[in-house]
């Protein structure tokens, strides 16, 4: 039994898919709307989180923040209050790798494990099982949690010990924010000089210059202004904010990419993340 914790928009898709691939799964969530939407989907929920540990093998973490991974983990009413041997806790929360690490050692003290899989591919890669994965864990870990990985990601890599998934996800993350300033800067320079934005993204694309941002988020969500891929403004700069916590401070371009969104507030946290390229060029991107 796969119990997963959090049935938001990323843990309730992943429930769903691994229901729809012949696992057996019960969810749990504290937040009334959550349960509802499981209900909708025919997700079995548990009442509490005791009954939950009780009757699965492998409990999934889908969590907004490092702070709520740790109370649910850690505090007087979390996992930690009902252990149970040989149980393995994935986190596909985008945490903090400390956190990761003093949970680890907490659960292996007795005998339970603690595995960071953070996720890239927003709720469609979650409910289709497309989306990426990277883990923090050991060798012969990763071997026994392969077979329900294979079933909720296109693409999962082992990065080290437990700790390296979110040290290697807040690095793509940080990547991600600046390639969208890069391409919206590019694109308002084409634009400008009489160049077609489409035509544009379809020259940058067939080069070297091209990325996932140019290939995905500027067809599917930008250029378009839909702005719908289901991951905020607030969960980016969170993100970024994450990797600022762990940048040296000789890495100057990092530093600047998050410094622009450190000042992005005037956009509101609950709006696409995309939308950062309005702060670049309004007229060009901004919704009408």
């Amino acid at each position: 039994m796969i119990g997963v914790i959090g049935l938001g928009n990323m843990g309730l898709s992943m429930a769903i898919n691994l229901q729809q691939k012949d696992e057996s799964v019960l969810g749990y969530d504290i937040c009334a709307s959550s349960q509802k939407r499981a209900r909708q989907q025919n997700i079995r929920l548990c009442n509490s989180l005791k009954d939950l540990i009780k009757q699965s093998e492998i409990l999934i973490l889908s969590l907004p923040k490092a702070e709520h991974v740790l109370e649910t983990c850690l505090g007087e009413e979390g996992i930690i209050a009902y252990p149970k041997k040989g149980l393995i806790v994935i986190d596909t929360s985008t945490s903090i790798p400390e956190t990761s690490r003093q949970i680890a050692q907490v659960f292996c003290d007795i005998e339970m494990t603690f595995v960071d899989a953070p996720v890239s591919g927003g709720p469609l890669g979650a409910a289709s099982g497309t989306m990426s994965m990277v883990v923090g864990s050991s060798e012969a870990v990763y071997d026994e949690i392969t077979p329900i990985l294979n079933k909720m990601s296109a693409n999962h890599l082992r990065v080290g010990e437990v700790g390296a998934g979110n040290i290697t996800k807040l690095g793509n993350n940080l990547l991600v924010a600046a390639n969208l300033l890069l391409v919206a800067e590019a694109m308002s320079m084409a634009t400008r000089l009489g160049v077609d934005p489409q035509a544009f993204l379809g020259g940058i694309n067939q080069g070297s210059g091209r990325s996932a941002v140019s290939e995905v988020n500027f067809k599917k969500w930008i250029l378009n202004q839909t702005y719908d891929s289901g991951f905020t403004m607030g969960l980016m700069r969170k993100d970024v904010a994450l990797a600022q916590n762990l940048l040296p401070d000789d890495l100057l371009l990092s530093q600047q990419v998050v410094n622009f969104w450190h000042d992005s507030h005037n956009l509101a946290d609950e709006i696409d993340f995309n939308a950062i390229v309005q702060l670049v060029d309004e007229k060009l991107f901004k919704k009408s």
